[in-house]
């Protein structure tokens, strides 16, 4: 029997009220794919791996408002594959930057502050509606919340020249969605870019902000080599 928790439905109806955004990143290019196709665009089950990702946004609920940040050298190409699989689903177009900050920096101009707003790697195709609202639902709780999956392997630091373990129960592997109050990451992204940025929660780290994780699945993988696309078909049947 389930029980009724005030804290719990005013934080769901505060996060289901709220304007909601996802940024999609399509930056990446084929290089270890040994592709001269980005990434992003090539096949996963019949559909190039961008679609997927875009989709699984749009099927969550409640639908965000989806930003795609593409290189602007691949908008004639990202439009005419929208016309080759008649893939028509609302979305606004921005130009990516030189870096994936300046990409969500830019994408971030068309958000307004009272907004969450949810950033993701274009090539995460498998991320699942239940890991998105879940993050937009902390991100009305803490502001800044990262999805991550515990390490599976055992860890050890090289640092110069040697090496120590670290403890396996303390480490998370950091995936996207990376989730925020919206007036929180644009606040950060008025800093100046500095080269150790590597994803978004690491910008408002270094802006003052604490960063909480929220459970992802080891599913929600990166593809990044050849291998990575046979496995997303094979947990896609």
């Amino acid at each position: 029997m389930s029980t009724y928790d005030p804290a719990t439905f005013n934080l769901q109806r505060s996060a289901n009220t709220q304007k909601r955004f996802a940024i999609i990143v399509a930056g990446g290019s084929g290089s270890r794919m040994r592709s001269a196709v980005p990434k992003q665009f090539l096949l996963l089950n019949g559909l190039p791996v961008l679609m997927h990702t875009m989709q699984a946004f749009h099927n969550s609920h409640p639908k965000p408002q989806i930003i795609l940040a593409l290189p602007q050298n691949y908008h004639e190409y990202w439009i005419q594959l929208c016309a080759d699989y008649k893939f028509a689903l609302p979305y606004q177009l921005v130009s990516g930057g030189h870096t994936r900050f300046h990409s969500v920096k830019n994408a971030l101009e068309l958000i307004p502050n009272d907004a969450l707003v949810a950033i993701h790697d274009a090539v995460r195709p498998l991320i699942s509606s239940a890991i998105i609202e879940d993050a937009y639902l902390q991100a009305t709780k803490h502001g800044a919340v990262v999805v991550a999956v515990k390490s599976r392997d055992s860890i050890r630091q090289l640092k110069s020249g040697e090496t120590k373990s670290l403890l396996r129960d303390e480490i998370y592997l950091v995936q996207t969605p990376q989730t925020f109050k919206a007036s929180l990451l644009k606040e950060a992204y008025e800093h100046p870019y500095q080269e150790s940025f590597t994803d978004d929660a690491s910008v408002a780290e270094q802006a003052g902000y604490a960063i909480h994780i929220a459970e992802g699945s080891y599913q929600n993988f990166k593809i990044t080599f050849p291998e990575d696309i046979a496995i997303a078909e094979l947990l896609m049947k």
